[in-house]
């Protein structure tokens, strides 16, 4: 049998080096892919899929009134406390002086029934008192002698019933003259006083709502956002509780994703996450802040026994987003290195 020349082995084991160099690079990258999780369903790693979490609030004053002001345009960004827009105070200024009065007023009176009366105040009535009691004596001593000479009939029947009705007024007016001096001597009654000290905590009250009334006519944003709608422009007149602005809410930034009750077991709160876009070859680092505790379908409107299969847990994610390349509703992709293998 002839020899083949040692040229025609060559290029065939050349060959063969290379497609098995092929196969060898091709492993060796499944391999540490797999490993280092960036395989969905891989043993050491997770893919989630979701949403950035859409989240805003409608934003209105506690009272209401006529729009003075508003500042921000829609789709500015605006900080946490910064005031957005303003009501006119006109009115409520008016409000919290009239109250403050009427707590000065209710003060003094607190103030006069804990006092009780002054001393000059107790001399008078001392005064009226001895003058109610000479009067009574006076009129007793008419009745007395007119009533011995009725019976003698030297005094008439019309007299003498005179006299009686003067006496019993004596005795009235002794008696008022008796009571308003022992009410200066031991000042105001019990009851007097908590009345008092009531109405000037009904005045403070009132006092302290119109000062409020006063601080919520300027709206503030409570979280760092933009603005998605202005609903009013100023000089508008708006109720208590009417939308002016909403404010969509991106700080701190969440993902909601939703991961199979077969792959519940492989993650937990605190494990750090990756998250991509579609379009964007960033990668956001964040970290798993939630697993919700009841199980829901998807989609929720469905629930039949062939889509047991499809009973989801939802995850809350929190991320770091500092150049907001980010948008609300915006699907994302998360990847859980740290995931834990999954059960055979």
């Amino acid at each position: 049998m002839p020899v083949r020349p040692s040229s025609w082995r060559t290029p065939v084991s050349r060959r063969n080096i290379a497609i098995i160099g092929a196969i060898v690079a091709v492993l060796l990258a499944a391999y540490f892919t797999k490993g280092l999780g960036l395989l969905g369903g891989s043993e050491t790693g997770l893919t989630l899929y979701g949403n950035v979490d859409v989240r805003q609030v409608d934003l209105a004053f506690r009272g209401g009134g006529r729009i003075e002001a508003i500042g921000p345009e829609e789709g500015e960004q605006v900080k946490a406390g910064q005031a957005i827009a303003r009501l006119d105070v006109a009115p409520m200024r008016d409000e919290l002086a009239a109250a403050r009065a009427q707590l000065g007023v209710a003060n003094a009176e607190l103030a006069k029934a804990r006092a009780g009366s002054r001393p000059q105040e107790i001399t008078q009535a001392e005064a009226r008192s001895r003058q109610a009691q000479a009067s009574l004596e006076s009129a007793q001593e008419d009745y007395d002698r007119r009533a011995k000479l009725v019976e003698t009939g030297a005094v008439s029947r019309q007299v003498f019933d005179a006299t009686e009705a003067k006496l019993q007024s004596a005795r009235a007016e002794a008696r008022a003259a008796a009571a308003a001096l022992s009410l200066a001597r031991e000042g105001s009654r019990t009851e007097d006083r908590q009345a008092a000290a009531a109405q000037a905590e009904a005045a403070r009250a009132r006092r302290d709502s119109a000062r409020t009334g006063l601080d919520d006519a300027v709206l503030r944003a409570p979280s760092g956002g933009t603005v998605l709608t202005r609903a009013r422009e100023p000089g508008a007149i708006v109720g208590p509780g009417e939308t002016v602005l909403t404010l969509t809410i991106d700080r701190p930034m969440r993902i909601r994703a939703y991961v199979g009750a077969d792959d519940l077991s492989r993650i937990s709160p605190g494990m750090k996450v990756q998250v991509t876009t579609d379009g964007n070859a960033r990668r956001y680092a964040g970290k798993i802040a939630q697993i919700a505790p009841k199980a829901e379908f998807t989609p929720k409107t469905v629930q039949t026994e062939d889509l047991r299969a499809d009973l989801v847990y939802r995850v809350r994610i929190l991320i770091d987003d500092p150049d907001q390349g980010l948008r609300q509703g915006q699907p994302v992709t998360v990847n859980i290195p740290a995931a834990r293998p999954a059960a055979d």
